[in-house]
């Protein structure tokens, strides 16, 4: 089983990559400094679930656009 992430995670993540798609990457670091700056969390480890995932969707489009690519 993978990992299952939240609602707030996943909305969170959707609307700043929906509001803000140039700002991130495929790198987890450079994502995690732009959604600190972006949001003001209290929490380290929501910050880091949103960059992940942020991460995650980045990556799993590239691959999608790779593969249509072929």
């Amino acid at each position: 089983m993978g990992k299952v992430r939240t609602t707030l995670v996943k909305r969170t993540a959707r609307k700043l990559l929906e509001k803000y798609p140039d700002l991130f990457k495929g790198d987890f670091e450079h994502n995690k400094r732009v959604v600190s700056a972006l949001l003001e969390l209290r929490s380290k480890k929501i910050r880091n679930q949103i960059a992940g995932y942020i991460t995650h969707l980045i990556n799993a489009e590239a691959k999608r656009a790779k593969k249509a690519s072929r």
